[in-house]
């Protein structure tokens, strides 16, 4: 999941070029005579239609959080790659329908909460507009509805629509184009940490301290429930038709909304949240933004990674019901038990990479010591299918390749996208501050690269596990440390 940092660690010194390691590929069997397959692109969960275009809309590409993208990527031939230089970590890269990324980053220096307009051409910044500061998570996730508006939470406890448009002497500016407050549900010192609309424009929301709400920006009107005492919600919430999946720091929920809009369980499964918090993770328990995925309408399911202590499974629930379809140990070839990152999810296809050991620079208020002190990076990417009965699943193949932010597949050419970090000593796990990272495009047919670019050396380019995006113009957005990477076809 990625990270809005406010306390950070610099890396100094000169940033050196570095030995690129082929990483060996771990084959695992998938179910007797199964021929592994591209993931047809006809499976893509329905349209929310408050929100921009599927693909670019939120950090996971759609309410549902699959992670996919309908946009296809640089285009063939040779790759290259611009730093968009913001002095800010970007966890947020999202395109409206009018083509202009509008990016939500956290400066390094004063931290408070900034949102840009890019330049379409170029990345640069158009605009910039700063927000009111609050939690580490606390305004990470955002999402564009269908007037390119971003839908975000602040440090104030305010639900806020930020519009874009040119001024009469042509020049772009960013501004609050609607504000409610959300204090009356939430307590002093709680804060946002995912949101999303539901299918009657009403915009869903989750905080840290385990309140689940629903606000109407049109009515005014909020109305909320909490969670059992203890649960927490340290990643986003997913939405559909049948509902909002929310997963807590022990358990997955589904809700709905009664006729005036409150919320209500509609089911709720436990998970093995394991003995405490993983390094490479920032809370304890599940590192999911929950993912609806399914081969008939594209939400038959709810898919999330548990924080078992020995093996971490993915656990596979039926939309309607909330029975388990599966449980099954992933990351293995990597030998990283944990994922921050939610699953990419497609047709009957999961996608899990791991985060085990990953160097944060910093954490959330009340994160808790992990346990290992610390570990060395592992990564590991995983590909599950569910069995065309749903009557189970089958791990495809797992290998050992080092995902430094949450990957994206494209429905367009059966791509996965994202950037890898490598060790800087080729053959060995470590982490450094000169590691090189790599763009790579996956076939998730093999898990294997069929494509890679360096993009850069050390903490300037430092992905953090944050999520990227695919601009219609075929451009991969992806945040880091110090702003947005842009990769294209040269």
């Amino acid at each position: 999941m990625p990270l809005s940092p406010v306390r950070r660690r610099v890396h100094r010194g000169s940033l050196v070029a570095a030995l690129i390691s082929v990483l060996t590929l771990t084959a695992a069997p998938g179910p007797a005579g199964a021929v592994p397959a591209a993931v047809a692109p006809s499976t893509a969960p329905s349209h929310n239609p408050y929100t921009g275009p599927d693909g670019t809309a939120t950090m996971h590409g759609d309410t549902a959080s699959s992670d996919t993208t309908p946009l296809a990527g640089p285009g063939a031939g040779s790759l290259a790659s611009t730093r968009v230089a913001l002095a800010s970590a970007c966890p947020t890269v999202l395109v409206g329908s009018d083509g202009h990324p509008v990016v939500l980053c956290t400066p390094i220096f004063g931290q408070v909460p900034t949102v840009h307009l890019l330049d379409p051409a170029d990345g640069s910044s158009l605009a910039s507009l700063k927000l009111t500061k609050g939690s580490l998570l606390g305004g990470v996730y955002a999402y564009l509805d269908h007037q390119d508006r971003l839908v975000v939470a602040d440090g104030s406890r305010n639900l806020l629509r930020v519009g874009h448009r040119r001024d009469a002497s042509g020049t772009w500016r960013l501004s609050i184009d609607q504000s409610l407050s959300l204090s009356a549900v939430l307590p002093e010192g709680d804060a946002v940490t995912g949101l999303s609309p539901d299918w009657q424009g009403r915009v869903w929301f989750a905080t840290g301290g385990g309140v689940v709400g629903v606000a109407d920006d049109r009515t005014g009107r909020v109305t909320s429930l909490r969670l059992p005492a203890g649960e927490r919600v340290a990643n986003s919430i997913s939405t559909a038709p049948e509902g909002t999946a929310v997963t807590s720091t022990h358990a997955t929920y589904l809700l709905t909304a009664d006729a005036d809009g409150t919320p209500r369980v509609a089911w709720r499964q436990a998970y093995d949240r394991g003995q405490a918090r993983r390094p490479g993770t920032l809370s304890w328990g599940s590192g999911s933004t929950p993912t609806f995925l399914g081969p008939a309408t594209g939400t038959d399911y709810v898919a999330i990674v548990d924080n078992a202590d020995a093996t971490v499974r993915l656990k596979v629930y039926r939309t309607t019901t909330g029975a388990e379809v599966c449980s099954v140990p992933v990351l293995k070839a990597a030998d990283g038990p944990a994922s921050e990152n939610s699953p990419v999810g497609a047709g009957s296809s999961v996608f899990v990479a791991g985060t085990y050991g990953y160097p944060y620079p910093a954490l959330p208020e009340g994160a808790g010591d992990s346990v290992p002190a610390s570990a060395d990076f592992a990564g590991g990417l995983t590909r599950v299918d569910i069995r065309p009965d749903g009557t189970g699943c089958a791990v495809v193949w797992d290998n050992t390749l080092r995902s430094a932010a949450v990957p994206k597949l494209s429905t367009a050419t059966g791509t996965l996208h994202t950037v890898v970090r490598d060790p800087l000593v080729p053959g060995t796990r470590g982490t450094g501050p000169l590691d090189p990272f790599r763009y790579v495009e996956i076939d998730p047919a093999t898990g294997r690269v069929t494509r890679s670019e360096q993009v850069g050396v050390g903490f300037l380019y430092d992905t953090l596990q944050m999520a990227g995006t695919v601009s219609p113009d075929g451009a991969y957005l992806q945040g880091t440390t110090t702003g947005v990477l842009r990769i294209t076809a040269g």
